[in-house]
């Protein structure tokens, strides 16, 4: 597994595992649990996504197992929008690592832009200089409010998770990040499905020079741009296929063929969109169960 530096010297793997929509207990748990078998260390979870306990359960499992050690693991969790604010990001810190059942996190990130983000931080500032998280990172802070952050914060996000794949590049994005000295991550980078990506005829086309399916290559893409990606799946042989992309490098000219599919936009939501935001300001995580 390849690694990528933090701006704070730490390292995390260029893939990790995502579980978003793997609200099920023991899905999750056996979904993690099979994650780390076949070599997954890091794992992005979200007080949204309602599985933090599922996710903490199997970790520790493993631990016990002696597949993995702590230090070896590299957990994310995310502050959601009704816990932003100073006090609110301090209780929902010790809320997430107690259904985590873990001493610290490897990383703690806003989950959107909502809310007294400012106040949230300066609380997530404080549990950095304590020494319970090890980096702090922000979610779907798209250019403007992003470069606003970076300019006032004392800490420069370690990171910023945002839609990237294949038919949203967000190359203004990356350019902006890397100015603060952030790197990118990509939520959703098989694009949730959309545009036909496991069948599309310049991604399988390119993988068929190395043996690799379009899902392979469009991750590769994104990791040989120095982009952080977090596939889902709870099917094994998908996890073995995600994580496999460290023995091919796309060219020059097959970075550009998947370039040029960017359409400018998200085929799978407008966070600009009033309707959008106004669901993520109220929406609670018990509400989606």
């Amino acid at each position: 597994m390849e690694m990528i530096r933090l701006s704070n010297g730490i390292e995390t793997p260029l893939v990790g595992f995502g579980v978003f929509q793997i609200q099920d207990a023991e899905q999750c748990r056996q979904a993690v649990t099979d994650a780390i078998d076949v070599g997954y260390r890091r794992i992005d979870t979200a007080v949204l996504y309602n599985n933090e306990a599922a996710v903490g359960k199997a970790v520790r499992e493993a631990i016990a197992a002696g597949k993995v050690t702590r230090e070896e693991m590299f957990i994310n969790t995310k502050l959601w929008t009704c816990d932003a604010s100073y006090e609110g990001a301090r209780k929902a810190y010790e809320r997430s690592t107690e259904r985590l059942g873990l001493d610290y996190l490897d990383m703690f990130m806003i989950h959107f832009p909502f809310g007294d983000v400012y106040g949230a931080w300066k609380a997530l500032e404080e549990l950095y200089a304590a020494g319970k998280v090890r980096a702090i990172a922000v979610s779907n802070f798209q250019v403007p409010k992003f470069t606003e952050f970076a300019e006032i914060v004392d800490v420069k996000p370690h990171v910023n998770q945002l839609e990237m794949h294949p038919f949203f590049a967000r190359y203004d994005s990356i350019e902006n990040m890397r100015e603060y000295g952030t790197v990118p991550e990509a939520w959703g980078p098989l694009a949730e499905g959309k545009e036909g990506i496991f069948t599309h005829p310049v991604l399988t086309g390119i993988g068929e020079k190395y043996g690799k399916t379009a899902a392979q290559v469009a991750l590769r893409w994104n990791v040989q741009r120095g982009v952080i990606v977090v596939p889902k799946t709870v099917h094994k042989e998908r996890m073995v296929e995600n994580i496999s992309i460290f023995d091919f490098a796309l060219t020059d000219e097959e970075m550009k063929q998947v370039d040029a599919l960017d359409l400018g936009h998200s085929p799978i939501i407008d966070h600009n969109n009033p309707r959008v935001v106004k669901y993520f300001v109220h929406v609670k995580p018990e509400d989606l169960l």
